[in-house]
């Protein structure tokens, strides 16, 4: 059984730092990608950041140049390094890995909540 484990929300000020984790167990297939979405409330989900199998890293406007996606070599585990945090990247955060035959596994959501 496949099992995504966020960590690493919390409260901050504006410019401030977090870093979320995303541990993930029972992976025993191929992996095409690991992401960061996020909800703010009222909002649909949206893609923050992504790193595909073979490294590259893509990311939404908003957040280039502020977050950084990484993940370990065994690809158990997805970071979001997020710096000089804004108010409007208040959302909860979910990680996600899309498996190489394209079915998606979802955390169960971290919150991060940026004050001004």
């Amino acid at each position: 059984q496949v099992q995504l484990v966020e960590s690493g929300g919390g409260s901050v000020q504006a410019v401030g730092s977090l870093r979320l984790s995303c541990t993930a167990s029972g992976i025993s297939f191929g992996i095409r990608g690991m992401y960061w979405y996020r909800q703010a409330p009222g909002k649909e989900r949206e893609l923050v950041a992504g790193i595909l199998s073979g490294g590259s890293t893509k990311y939404v406007d908003s957040v280039k140049g502020r977050f950084t996606i990484s993940r370990d070599n065994a690809k158990t585990a997805v970071y979001l390094q997020m710096n000089s945090l804004k108010p409007e990247d208040t959302a909860v955060y979910y990680c996600n890995i899309l498996s190489a035959n394209d079915i998606d596994f979802w955390g169960q959501g971290t919150q991060v909540t940026v004050s001004s």
